[in-house]
């Protein structure tokens, strides 16, 4: 009895030996997946804010053009193209396109877009102000 307690004893100790360090690799792989949806995460958050301000300079770009159509900025008007990339520009966005239709106008504006994981396109927003319809 006393041998056979000692063999069950050494053949259980010996296959815990073969286990030892899993918990390491696995805790390993788990940061690595934690670190690579972090990183995703963080591509995704830049992304969205740069679009939304792109969107808020192109609504603040429109404005300002119909605002300088209708002539009422202090400065009396003026060239609504010229105000609204002055405005596109003091919110980070660079006015690529301007159109005055009637008494409406439609802007689009470019602001550069994150630089992170081979992300090297500028995002885009368009946007349209006129006076209030009946």
């Amino acid at each position: 009895m006393t041998a056979r307690s000692a063999t069950s004893s050494s053949s259980s100790s010996s296959s815990g030996a073969d286990d030892r360090g899993a918990a390491t690799i696995l805790a390993i792989a788990m940061a690595g997946v934690l670190l690579l949806v972090g990183a995703a995460s963080g591509v995704v958050g830049a992304l969205v804010v740069a679009h939304r301000r792109a969107q808020a300079g192109a609504d603040l770009a429109a404005l300002a053009g119909a605002a300088a159509l209708s002539g009422r900025l202090g400065s009396g008007g003026g060239d609504p193209c010229a105000r609204a990339a002055r405005t596109a520009h003091d919110n980070g966005a660079r006015l690529t396109s301007c159109q005055v239709e009637g008494t409406e106008v439609r802007v689009q504006v470019r602001v550069a877009g994150p630089r992170w994981l081979g992300q090297r396109d500028d995002l885009w927003a368009a946007a349209r102000a006129g006076p209030a319809g009946p």
